[in-house]
């Protein structure tokens, strides 16, 4: 039988309003990429050729395995870097390194993304790596990307921030006007040829504007980022043959089909994985 409430209450004393818990701090944007990246390492197991990726997501997994190398809890992992950051960074974690010469298939791959669409394709290269990070995954048995919720999309360059594109030096301006032919009646579109001054959320190049340094990658190379105000419609696989038969390109940001799963990291602090579907 329920004990009627009053039995507790002074008949003289007003019933105060209970105080609400206490509501836990927000995490911050670096603690849910931690969070990401420390989940995606769960998966990492001795003996294993692991890529290494790039940006500040990816330091958090490079990190935490030079850690779990240090403790004796992993053995004999050796990491292929996606960029000379990369490299640096794992060297200064502890993690030996090798390269794909020596081995040519990687075990798993755990890098960051700049947008994750719901199929799992993917953004990268707005840190400038896009070249050597499509090598390394596309040579992984296995790719994890680790993410907050903030880079889900859509669709691919939804975000209105920038899909990058690598071509060489040589010739570049008559690359970029190949790459907005390309695009011609596309609404909203635009690209820049990208600055060592700016990244890839702002406008850096103007055919008429004052002098400027391109930015240059660890291939040497210029970054042309394109812009989309309502994303990418379309085949996208078609849009990136059409972008790759360019002459003067070398490769582009979209990672097609690449990602074996996601791990994104929620604001409530939970962590998700989610499967490429088969």
């Amino acid at each position: 039988m329920a004990i009627p409430l009053r039995r507790f209450l002074h008949a003289d004393r007003p019933l105060a309003a209970a105080a609400p818990p206490p509501s836990a701090p927000t995490p911050s944007q670096d603690e849910l990429k931690r969070v990401a990246a420390h989940r995606a390492v769960e998966l990492v197991q001795s003996g294993m050729v692991l890529g290494l990726g790039t940006g500040s997501t990816a330091a958090h997994a490079i990190d935490r395995v030079g850690d779990l190398l240090r403790r004796g809890v992993l053995r004999g992992v050796v990491g292929v870097p996606t960029s000379e950051w990369a490299a640096a960074r794992a060297a200064a974690a502890g993690i030996p390194l090798t390269d794909l010469n020596a081995h040519p298939v990687v075990d798993l791959s755990i890098d960051g993304a700049d947008e994750v669409d719901p199929a799992l394709n993917l953004v990268k290269g707005r840190g400038g790596s896009l070249l050597r990070e499509k090598m390394v995954e596309a040579a992984s048995r296995r790719f994890v990307v680790i993410v907050d919720e903030s880079k889900l999309v859509s669709r691919l360059g939804a975000s209105r921030l920038a899909v990058p594109v690598e071509v060489i030096p040589f010739g570049w301006a008559l690359t970029l006007r190949r790459l907005q032919n390309l695009f011609v009646g596309v609404p909203g579109f635009d690209l820049k040829l990208r600055a060592a001054s700016a990244n890839a959320k702002a406008s850096a190049f103007s055919e008429k504007g004052a002098e400027f340094e391109p930015f240059v990658t660890d291939n040497k190379n210029y970054i042309v980022d394109l812009f989309f105000e309502d994303g990418i419609h379309g085949d996208l696989s078609r849009i990136s043959d059409d972008i790759l038969r360019i002459t003067g390109v070398v490769e582009h940001g979209m990672f097609l089909g690449l990602a074996s799963s996601a791990i994104i990291a929620r604001k409530d602090g939970a962590a998700v994985v989610v499967n490429k579907e088969t």
